[in-house]
């Protein structure tokens, strides 16, 4: 089994209730503006320890709460 979060859920659950760090549409809009941007040191510092598929895996998460969380706000 990997430490590093494969899917979503398993993702979610690791950031929300091992890390206890609300996934808020205000903190997934920050995270996800650091990580489209690989010019940042350190967006290239997590391709460096994780890689670019892993990249990717966590930009599609946060756009997942960007849109779960819009949805929400709106109704």
């Amino acid at each position: 089994m990997s430490v590093i979060p494969q899917n979503f859920e398993d993702w979610k659950v690791c950031i929300e209730m091992k890390c206890g760090i609300p996934l808020t549409l205000e903190f997934a809009k920050k995270r996800l503006a650091v990580y489209e941007d690989e010019t940042l040191a350190e967006t290239r510092r997590f391709i460096k320890l994780y890689g670019r598929e892993h990249l990717q895996h966590i930009r599609e998460w946060f756009r997942q709460i960007v849109r779960e969380e819009g949805i929400k706000i709106r109704f």
